[in-house]
């Protein structure tokens, strides 16, 4: 499970990137590497889903109090 919430986490990361690199310059990093304009709607289709998963943790944490949503990730000592 942590390994997919880093991954969808890096997902929306690249996502937002490409989002301001559109806002600032009106150019897409991500359609432009992937070329096909197919490609570039299944990566837009994964980060989306990337997104929703990331809400689980924030749902999560709204349910139980942000305290008790802590206490169940793992601590590095």
């Amino acid at each position: 499970m942590r390994i997919m919430n880093l991954v969808t986490l890096a997902l929306i990361i690249l996502g937002g990137l490409n989002w301001l690199s559109m806002g600032v310059i009106g150019y897409d990093v991500i359609g432009t590497v992937l070329g096909g304009a197919m490609l570039a709607r299944l990566a837009y289709l994964i980060i989306g889903l990337a997104a929703i998963w990331q809400l689980m943790p924030g749902f999560q944490s709204f349910t139980l109090g942000e305290v008790d949503a802590e206490r169940h990730l793992p601590h590095h000592r």
